[in-house]
């Protein structure tokens, strides 16, 4: 089972006349950063928050909102005149300095930050203990979002693989008259230098074309391909949650096989098929980097 690291959760509750709205969204990341945005009120338990989205969400670039609204009767206005004072004072020397008149001063003072606000309000227990379970709904129906589009990303995954290897199984047919023609090109070569030589030294001879053709040889190479991908297979199946830098790796593996069967191919129609194993693999790549 895979899920993506791309998601949205939102969950609402009610409690002694409050409502709690948490909304959380996640995108691809290659650590855990979480954006947390709380109302006055609730600063103090950013901590906790952050905690309980750590240990539900894992991984990925995480914003998380959440709104605080009471039903009850509005709270009176707070006016901070000091503050108020010094931002006019502020104001007036600056249009000393500037040569400029100072109106509407009344208006731009209410309007900059903190000058105007609500009196602060002690929030019933209740209240607290309902917004960490309202942010875990959110977070648990992000992961179900994750989950329902780690099944998309899981099945293609699976469809890139079976390409891989059906393209290593295509090679196979093709090595054996891959290995005649190289075997017929060098002994064309040598028949001429032979004709053109006092003395060729049959021994050397034969251990230079065994050499040749072990540094031609790819068996190696596929048994390992075969392994990599059983084994990326064997991920997908895995029950845990985040495992996507786990297959990032295996992929990596796949594709230094690939590449070795490439540069010992020498044969066209062998490297038309590792091109295609190739494209599959860069694609399977894309993949992985939405998962969880």
């Amino acid at each position: 089972m895979l899920y993506s690291m791309t998601g949205f959760g939102r969950a609402t509750a009610l409690v002694d006349g409050y409502t709690i709205v948490a909304e959380i969204r996640s995108l691809n990341g290659k650590g855990f950063d979480l954006s947390v945005r709380l109302p006055s009120s609730l600063r103090m338990m950013e901590a906790a928050v952050r905690k309980l989205i750590g240990n539900q969400l894992e991984r990925g670039t995480i914003d998380l909102g959440i709104t605080l609204k009471t039903g009850g009767s509005s709270r009176p206005m707070r006016i901070n005149q000091e503050l108020a004072a010094h931002y006019y004072a502020g104001i007036q020397q600056l249009a000393a300095q500037l040569q400029l008149p100072a109106t509407n001063v009344l208006e731009t003072l209410l309007k900059l930050p903190e000058v105007v606000g609500t009196e602060a309000e002690e929030l019933p227990e209740t209240v607290a203990a309902t917004v960490l379970e309202t942010v875990a709904a959110a977070a648990e129906a992000l992961m179900q979002h994750r989950q329902t589009e780690g099944e998309t990303l899981e099945a293609d995954l699976r469809t890139r693989i079976a390409a891989i290897a059906n393209g290593q199984a295509q090679t196979a047919p093709l090595e054996a008259p891959r290995t005649d023609r190289i075997r017929q090109k060098l002994m064309a070569s040598l028949e001429e230098i032979a004709g053109a030589a006092d003395k060729v030294d049959a021994n050397r001879l034969e251990q230079e074309m065994i050499y040749y053709f072990e540094k031609l040889d790819f068996t190696e190479e596929k048994t390992r391909l075969s392994q990599h991908c059983r084994y990326f297979l064997e991920l997908l199946d895995e029950s845990d949650a985040s495992k996507g830098k786990k297959l990032g790796f295996v992929l990596q593996e796949i594709g230094r096989e690939i590449n070795t069967m490439g540069s010992k191919a020498n044969d066209a129609a062998i490297q038309k098929i590792v091109v295609g194993m190739k494209d599959e693999l860069e694609k399977a790549k894309e993949q992985v980097l939405n998962v969880l």
